[in-house]
């Protein structure tokens, strides 16, 4: 436990992820930022605000003589287990950015390891903190839509040759790994979140027009039922032109339905809950803006905050590593039947 100290974090990986982790380190009072690490050369990163020693790999980062409690994994998705397990097996602590790896056995590995060397595991999952998604998880840990019958998961999403550009580890099988896991495990993490796990999976794919952009589908029809009782459904694609159309979750109760929509799941578009009143929530935050194109909520202040508050014993992990690992499994489970398609 970290008690009188500021808690030291160093970077795996300095894009706009890392700099974002880099950036709510800096804004935090309790944190210290004290590394950073990239492949790419530092003067290509734009990194002249982060005033930190800068190493060119992983493994030169961790036999440094620099001392930090925390490292935080924002290099490509096929590298997180990777480096996840080299940080541990420096007793350090792990902020993992979704995915926390592309097969569930990586993740087990990670656990392991985690649990060989006493360090804990934070998955970054920041759409949990998004007012609508506290409120709904209240809605339904308290029962009040009673039997959950359905459950709609809408994804629709602008990824074009802005964002698949030449030479970049996106759209890559091993490094990427697929759509639902670099634009959606957020929203299937909000979906096992609230409903538990799937089952008796089906799937549609298809593949509209990234043919030359990456080495996957683009997008799929995916049905199943809930372990816990009721269907559920992921529909989604990042062939929409031009920008984002929606992030929604549409789930109809015994006693009442909820929509919840917007570009990234930030708005309740719909609540009739028998003799319940909607409250009003606080408003969300904007989502990460990259230019040509928008991802997941600005949430990571609360992911950092979180670390910070778990390591100095005031409270417990947000997203803790087998919750990472059930998303990790639920799309490989969904991405087995892409094999199958073909």
């Amino acid at each position: 436990m970290i008690v009188n100290e500021k808690v030291r974090f160093a970077i795996v990986g300095a894009g706009h992820i890392g700099k974002r982790h880099a950036e709510m380190i800096l804004r935090n009072e309790d944190a210290e930022l004290v590394a950073i690490c990239d492949i790419r050369d530092k003067s290509e990163l734009q990194l002249d605000q982060f005033q930190v020693p800068y190493f060119d790999s992983v493994e030169s980062m961790l036999e440094s003589e620099l001392d930090f409690d925390v490292v935080n994994i924002c290099s490509p998705n096929g590298l997180h287990a990777l480096h996840s397990r080299l940080a541990l097996e420096k007793r350090k602590h792990i902020v993992c950015e979704k995915p926390m790896g592309l097969t569930k056995a990586e993740c087990e590995q990670v656990i392991y390891t985690a649990l060989r060397m006493s360090r804990q595991v934070f998955c970054v999952m920041q759409n949990r903190y998004s007012p609508p998604s506290v409120w709904i998880k209240d809605v339904i840990e308290r029962n009040l839509m009673g039997e959950i019958y359905m459950v709609q998961l809408n994804c629709y999403w602008n990824r074009d040759e802005r964002y698949y550009k030449k030479d970049s580890w996106k759209g890559t099988p091993d490094l990427d790994g697929g759509t639902l896991f670099t634009q959606f495990s957020h929203f299937i993490d909000i979906m096992f979140w609230l409903f538990g796990d799937i089952k008796e999976i089906q799937a549609k794919f298809d593949d509209f027009n990234h043919q030359n952009l990456t080495a996957f589908e683009d997008s799929g029809y995916v049905n199943f039922r809930f372990v816990n009782g009721g269907m559920g459904s992921l529909n989604y694609s990042t062939s929409v032109w031009n920008t984002n159309l929606e992030s929604s979750i549409t789930i109809i109760g015994e006693k009442g339905s909820v929509k919840i929509g917007g570009q990234y799941m930030n708005e309740v578009e719909y609540c009739h809950i028998e003799g319940y009143t909607m409250p009003e929530l606080p408003p969300a935050s904007p989502a990460n803006d990259y230019g040509a194109y928008k991802g997941s909520a600005a949430n990571h202040h609360f992911v950092i905050q979180n670390v910070i508050d778990t390591l100095k014993g005031r409270t417990s992990a947000t997203t803790n590593a087998l919750e990472g690992l059930k998303v990790v499994e639920i799309i490989e489970r969904i991405y087995e039947l892409r094999t199958l398609n073909k």
